[in-house]
């Protein structure tokens, strides 16, 4: 146990859980984050576990689910979202649905997703949704929470423990979403590092 302030800023800055500026950043400006649409949203997503199993070494698994009701869930198989204790015993996981992404957001020459839209991180996928759900399962343990326009509805929640390590985030684009709604062939071959999966339900 140590210090937040101590820890290695790499993605996202853990000193923090929630940068109500940023998100309302993104939220004003719909027409620039919002762009691609559902499709673009899930893209997102889809990079960071891209991101997980090329940090592991292997080719990981991902499935998107889509949902009759407008719901989209991405699962991988990953080591699940970095979750830490910190100096007074507080669970405490990498802030990446409610900060920005230091690699990517504020830059002006990032990576182009498969649409040909930048990459801008998760916060983004968050802030846009009017409920995203976030769960991550490690081998010291299992968390959810709930988002609502980026912002948490309550604190972490310790889940039982699964079985197997990985993350998924289930969200509901924002009525202000337009743009492409499902991916596309090619989409899913663009993630050297995933296998994906689509499933309808």
């Amino acid at each position: 146990m140590s210090e937040r302030k101590s820890w290695t800023m790499t993605t996202h800055d853990w000193s923090r859980d929630l940068d109500l500026a940023h998100l309302a950043e993104v939220r004003d400006h719909t027409d620039r984050y919002g762009a691609g649409g559902r499709r673009h949203m899930i893209l997102e997503v889809l990079a960071y576990a891209n991101d997980e199993a090329e940090s592991i070494g292997r080719v990981g698994h991902a499935v998107v689910t889509f949902h009759d009701d407008g719901r989209v869930r991405v699962s991988d198989d990953g080591r699940g979202t970095d979750t830490r204790v910190d100096s007074v015993g507080a669970v405490v996981r990498k802030p990446v649905m409610a900060t920005k992404d230091l690699r990517f957001f504020d830059g002006l020459d990032g990576p182009l997703l498969p649409d040909g839209l930048p990459r801008r991180g998760m916060s983004t996928v968050s802030a846009l949704s009017s409920v995203l759900v976030h769960e991550n399962h490690r081998a010291e343990g299992s968390w959810s929470q709930t988002y609502r326009h980026g912002v948490p509805e309550a604190a972490l929640c310790s889940l039982r423990a699964a079985s197997d390590s990985g993350t998924s985030v289930e969200f509901v684009p924002g009525t202000s979403i337009g743009g492409p709604d499902s991916l596309e062939g090619s989409d899913l071959q663009a993630f050297s590092w995933l296998h994906i999966d689509l499933l309808a339900e």
